[in-house]
Formats: C-alpha cells, structure tokens, sequence
C-alpha cells in the first residue's frame, strides 16, 4: 500500500504500535509526532499488545523522559519524541536509561542547537551531543527510510538491551511529503523477540527482587561499567540482523552501512542523513560521464562498527570525504574522527578529509556535492 505522507508521520505510524507508555511535550520540528500519538490515541487505535497508548504530556521535555524512565523501570514499554534543546534536556536521564540497560527509544527530528543565536531549523548537533550517553543511534536519510527503519530501532532495543535515538533530519525528512510504502506491521510484528519482552517485564522495580539506583564506590564501579561491553558488541549485528527481515518485507536492501556508486570507486564520501540522497543524484550524473565515485550511507551511527563500515568499503578507494552536519568549536568532527580511526586501525592506504555542511537547513547543491569529489 502507498500513501503520501511526511517523516513524522512515517515514524509515528511505526512506533505507536510498539509503545504502550508516550511521554510528550512539544517541540519544533518533532511536535507532529507526538501530536499523531495523541491523536490515535484518543480514536482508540491499538498498538500490537491490544492497547490503547497511554500518552501523557509533561510539564517539559526533562518531564517527558522521566515519564518514559519511570515506565521503562516497571516493565512498560515507552518512548517519546524530542528535538534540539528538548534532547538536551533529557541527557540526565539518558545516562542513566543507558546505564541500566533498559529498552527504550527517543524519536528525533534533528535540529540545530541555540549557540551564538536560535535556529529551529535542522542539522546534527543535538544528537552529536547524546553521543557518550550510552544510546545507540540509527540514521534514516529519506521518508521511506524512516518508514522502514524505525522498526529496527524498536526491535533492536529490545533484544539487545541498549536504548535508541531513531533520528532523521528536521524539515528536510521531518516535514517532507513523499509518497511511499507503508510497511506491513502485521509481519513486522511477528519479529517481536516475545523472549526478550518477558525478561524485561520481569525486571520490573520490586521491592522483593529488583533494585535500580544504588550508590557504587571506587571498588566496584569500573568494573560494572566494563561490564556494559559486551551488550555494545552485539548491538551491529543485532541491528543487522533485524535490517535483514525488515528488508524481506519491503523488498529493499539496508545493512548499518549502505554503500552506492561504482563498485570501483577511487573516492567516496561518508555521509549520514538527508545530503545522501543529494550525494546520490550527484553520483548518478558523475558516473556517466565516467567518474568513480561512490557514498557510504550511515545508518547504525553509535555503536559505530568498524566491521560492517568495511565491509561495503569499496577495496579501489584511495580517497574518503567524510561530511559533518555539525561544528564542534575547538575540536575535529565527530563522524570524520571515527572514520580515520576504521582506516587507521585497519591499516589502509586511504587519505581521508573532514567536510562541515548544511548547519541550520542551510541547502547543500549537487554542485557543492561534486566539489567536494574534485578537491
């Protein structure tokens, strides 16, 4: 089935069949979110457990995640949408979320952070600020994407225990009418690990067997830190694994990088995001004039997976352009850092540059695209 419709629509589609708890308060770009929740809600509308979403707005986005960690903490599923400063606020208790392994995820229109003057429009800086909280981020670069990927962040989380940000770019994703197609729930509902949904109900708060909270000291708190390890070492192929059902039913190809362009390609951009598909349009006019040029799509952006970042690396490439939808004052961007360290750490011949683009929804042309193959 096709239907017109924006980002946020596509995502609220997906994840109130996956909720049970929404704690709410509005913000620009990813207001519409919640406000479809609410919506469904108050039409009755039932997720896959049979029941109506409990959605709850808040005095503040600080209140909404709490909603959300209260719920999460007594064994119901949760989830909110947020943006920009509204992440920010929720941080606090993103660590903790994180550090006490429990399945939850915060759907994000990305926006720009207020610095030296506000902007409600999009970029990448408030999900690069979440990044040491623990959460795993998954990227979609397209409304169709956000369609089809949103369920790997709720069926990921789940089984692998490691809280999610699903984001997707403000106005450009968030607000962008496309006509695509609609996934069917019905088989993606049958990807639910029940096994999983069981144990995280049994951890439950209880006051005769499960304690949340407590103070650690010096003899014991790095160790269960460490402890956290192995649960991030599953989570690519965990989300691999779920790209791989969801690509059975929709028919398409997603891996927690996608490569396009030529299989021989000399020079590659890495990219995550709503540039791709201006990256793609851009590839497709380059190579038939007989360029070798290539991108690598970002999808699984934390934990960030030097594996599966290889594996569609094409062996030709001898140059890498990796573009940040950010600015970190006084330091390198953070997608740029984490891929010269893959490079690095694998020993490769690649020369790779950092790239700033698009703060603030400010437009990236494919002639800009292709002056960055040039440089």
């Amino acid at each position: 089935m096709f239907k017109i419709m924006d980002g946020n629509e596509a995502c609220s589609f997906v994840s109130y069949n996956f909720s049970e708890v929404a704690g709410i308060y509005p913000i620009t770009p990813a207001s519409p979110m919640a406000e479809f929740a609410d919506k469904w809600a108050n039409t009755g509308k039932k997720n896959f457990f049979g029941d109506t979403v409990k959605v709850v707005q808040m005095e503040s986005e600080a209140g909404a995640v709490a909603c959300v960690h209260g719920a999460i903490q007594n064994g119901t599923l949760a989830t909110t949408y947020t943006a920009s400063q509204g992440l920010l606020l929720m941080i606090p208790n993103m660590y903790k979320i994180a550090g006490e392994l429990l399945p939850c995820v915060i759907n994000v229109a990305a926006r720009s952070l207020a610095t030296h003057s506000l902007s409600i429009l999009g970029d990448h800086q408030d999900v690069y600020a979440c990044r040491a909280t623990g959460f795993a981020m998954l990227a979609s670069s397209s409304v169709q994407q956000v369609m089809d990927l949103t369920s790997v962040s709720y069926l990921s989380t789940l089984t692998g225990r490691v809280p999610f940000i699903n984001f997707f770019d403000g106005f450009r994703t968030s607000h962008e009418l496309q006509k695509i197609e609609v996934i069917d729930m019905e088989k993606v509902k049958q990807l639910l690990d029940m096994k999983a949904l069981g144990e995280f109900r049994k951890r439950a708060l209880s006051v005769n067997k499960v304690t949340r909270g407590v103070n650690e000291n010096d003899d014991i708190y790095f160790q269960v830190s460490e402890a956290h390890n192995k649960y991030y070492d599953a989570l690519p192929d965990i989300v691999n694994n779920y790209m791989t059902e969801i690509n059975k039913i929709t028919g398409r190809d997603y891996k927690p990088f996608n490569y396009y362009g030529d299989e021989d390609a000399t020079k590659v951009i890495v990219a995550m995001g709503s540039v791709c598909e201006t990256i793609k349009e851009t590839i497709d006019i380059m190579r038939k004039n007989g360029e070798k040029v290539g991108l690598i799509e970002v999808h699984l952006y934390r934990p960030f997976s030097s594996k599966y970042l290889l594996n569609v690396l094409p062996k030709s490439v001898k140059n890498i352009a990796v573009l940040d939808r950010t600015k970190e004052s006084g330091a390198h961007e953070p997608l740029y850092l984490d891929v010269c360290e893959v490079i690095k750490n694998a020993k490769l011949d690649i020369e790779v540059v950092g790239g700033r683009y698009g703060l603030s929804s400010k437009n990236t042309t494919p002639d800009q695209i292709k002056a960055v193959y040039d440089f």
